[in-house]
């Protein structure tokens, strides 16, 4: 496969490596170990007041804006941009002192018919537009249709692409076919960013968790994803340090730092305060960008805002005055 080995926004590129099942045979995950891990993750470090409002602000600059809905319209999409250029009210931002700072999103996430729309609401900015594809959220469409859609998204003015995997490859541990898969996709994004959702919920064990982490990677993706959101089960904090541990396992191996994304089902500043400081314990600092880690996230800012103004008030306010969309 023809892989660019260019740079993303401040770090070199995953071109990928060949396939090495022996990196993936005799992994062995303790699942009482990463549970035990996981429950005690926000209680050995507590973040109170101005730390937790700068950590507020930080998981907003990491947020891929998401509305994936099947009554999506061109003016919602609108909305949702102006939203991730003006994501904190700016009386918030004056109050904590930060109105000068250019606090965006990372990234606004539609569907490839609503990439055009987005990219022209956002122009002017550096917030990049993502779009899903290859038949999100079940991927269940011949490769060929799927391999146009990445490519129409890219066209339209995509800058990061989203593709979810055939589960059923990780179901039968046919990870050569995972990886032709994800190899596939790489080709096809071009120089946009590889995001590749894994759909954990889906893969029945944190072993395949794992394993479908490691041969992600060694495929080229750019970022490995928990989830589409469209799961019964998404993401949750036992997978996610499965996954990170894989990332740093790939990290020493190949020298190549990929990116991280929960998504679905977190839904308050409580929950991203959890996976931030998953990522600082696990990961350290040079992970806590918006080059390294995102949230999917649709309900998420509403309840960041409306907490950033308790902060600053001591009164919970009603959650129409922090408007999304």
């Amino acid at each position: 496969m023809n892989l660019k080995n260019s740079n993303i926004i401040g770090h070199k590129r995953n071109t990928g490596i060949p396939l090495d099942l022996s990196l993936i045979e005799d992994v062995a995950v303790n699942r009482s170990a990463i549970e035990r891990r996981a429950a005690t993750l926000t209680t050995r470090r507590s973040v109170k007041k101005e730390w937790q409002a700068a950590w507020l602000l930080k998981a907003i600059s990491c947020m891929d804006l998401t509305t994936l809905a099947g009554d999506d319209t061109s003016e919602r999409v609108k909305r949702l941009c102006a939203k991730a250029k003006q994501p904190v009210r700016q009386d918030i931002l004056e109050e904590l002192g930060m109105a000068k700072e250019n606090i965006t999103v990372a990234a606004v996430c539609v569907y490839p018919t609503m990439v055009a729309t987005a990219v022209k609401a956002l122009e002017g900015t550096n917030i990049p537009v993502a779009s899903v594809a290859t038949g999100f959220p079940s991927g269940l469409m011949p490769l060929e249709l799927r391999l146009a859609e990445i490519k129409y998204a890219v066209k339209a003015g995509a800058k990061e692409i989203d593709i979810v995997i055939t589960r059923e490859h990780v179901l039968t541990q046919n990870w050569q076919a995972l990886y032709d898969e994800i190899a596939a996709f790489r080709e096809a994004v071009d120089e946009a960013h590889l995001k590749t959702i894994l759909a954990t919920g889906e893969l029945g064990t944190l072993r395949n968790a794992y394993k479908a982490s490691m041969v992600a990677m060694m495929a080229g993706a750019d970022f490995i994803k928990t989830s589409t959101g469209k799961e019964k089960l998404n993401a949750t904090l036992p997978v996610s340090l499965v996954m990170v541990r894989a990332i740093k396992d790939y990290l020493e191996l190949t020298g190549f730092k990929i990116g991280y994304k929960p998504a679905g089902g977190i839904s308050t500043a409580k929950d991203a305060l959890a996976w931030l400081i998953l990522i600082k314990e696990e990961l350290a600092n040079d992970w806590l960008t918006k080059d390294m880690f995102r949230f999917g996230a649709s309900s998420l800012l509403g309840d960041i805002e409306r907490q950033l103004e308790h902060y600053l008030t001591a009164r919970y306010s009603a959650s129409f005055r922090h408007p999304v969309a």
